[in-house]
């Protein structure tokens, strides 16, 4: 997919056809990219995955995680370089380690370091790459080179790696792990060493990838905001365990309570809430309002079923006690403060 489409998205080298960019999410296929079920990995006494189970859906997921928490030997066991010791997984339905060692995989890698070759032309690696999976070498060279203009650096593909700055060399790993056209890629860190400027370049080619190519993207991130602008879904490990793992949305909480800004002391609108069977969190003038577990003998809980319900609710009563509403809206948390709550 990509050989032959690249030269449409390029500024200056046509324009995008609209059969060659699938709509988003809608655009992929259904089933798990990726499936980790219950999976164990030892080194010797040292337990680094105990049990961990997640799936990775198509489009751009966030992989989350201190350090130590297992992320690097996740990553190694979908690229096929080592096995569980118990439970399974697999990689767009396939068992990685049988797949390393027969036909590779069409998966996509950008390591975290920046161990490259330093006098090697760009492109001249990137194409060697390519033909390590298995593609001709003049479909290769080809390849290579659409991939370089792709992530901006057609005009300076021919120069060393050495001679390169990091905001480059990053470039020139992610057109390593898209040339060969995969349908998931890997990426380690791939803003490591980037200022701002090139942060954005490099987010925004990271979801064109998956946007113009429908290819998904597993992005390793130890840089919250980055992965709650840039992906769909995230998996946060801690302790070798999958811990959250699931669109950033629902993990937010967004669509399952208020946050309510009053101009005045709100504990007699609380009350009333509490009364009714709602959850209430108070902070100064600010009310947060969850929906309720369940039912109270002044409100049952098919009365407040849903958000609308519960922002009608909150509506009426501050009219009622004659106060006045500075913010009222959807409550959610940030992808950091929920990553400290789950991830400790």
């Amino acid at each position: 997919m990509l050989s032959g489409v690249v030269s449409q998205v390029l500024p200056g080298r046509g324009s995008m056809t609209e059969a060659a960019v699938p709509a988003g999410v809608a655009g992929f296929a259904a089933e798990p990219v990726v499936i980790v079920d219950r999976v164990t990995k030892r080194y010797g006494s040292n337990v680094v995955l105990d049990g961990a189970s997640a799936r990775v859906q198509p489009g751009v997921t966030g992989l989350l995680g201190a350090n130590g928490a297992g992320k690097t030997t996740l990553i190694g066991m979908l690229l096929g370089l080592h096995r569980p010791d118990a439970g399974t997984l697999t990689v767009l339905g396939q068992e990685p380690v049988r797949s390393f060692r027969s036909v590779p995989l069409p998966i996509g890698y950008a390591p975290e370091h920046h161990s490259l070759p330093v006098d090697v032309p760009a492109v001249d690696l990137v194409e060697h790459m390519t033909t390590v999976q298995g593609l001709p070498r003049a479909e290769a060279s080809g390849r290579a080179s659409d991939a370089m203009w792709y992530v901006g650096l057609g005009e300076e593909r021919q120069r060393p790696l050495g001679t390169m700055s990091t905001g480059q060399r990053q470039r020139v790993k992610l057109a390593l792990a898209i040339a060969h056209d995969p349908k998931l890629v890997i990426l380690d860190e791939p803003t490591d060493g980037l200022d701002p400027t090139q942060r954005e370049t490099m987010l925004d080619l990271i979801r064109r990838i998956s946007t113009d190519f429908g290819i998904s993207v597993l992005l390793s991130s130890h840089l919250l905001d980055e992965v709650e602008r840039t992906c769909h879904d995230v998996v946060i490990l801690a302790e070798g365990r999958v811990v959250a793992n699931g669109p950033i949305s629902e993990l937010r909480g967004e669509g399952r309570g208020v946050s309510v800004e009053l101009d005045a002391d709100p504990s007699v609108i609380a009350h009333e809430l509490v009364r009714r069977g709602l959850q209430v969190s108070v902070e100064r003038h600010r009310l947060v309002v969850q929906l309720a577990a369940g039912a109270t003998a002044q409100a049952p809980a098919s009365a407040i079923a849903t958000q609308e319900d519960l922002l009608r609710l909150i509506r009426d009563l501050v009219s009622d006690h004659g106060l006045g509403i500075r913010r009222l809206a959807p409550r959610t948390v940030s992808l950091e403060e929920f990553y400290l709550q789950v991830g400790r």
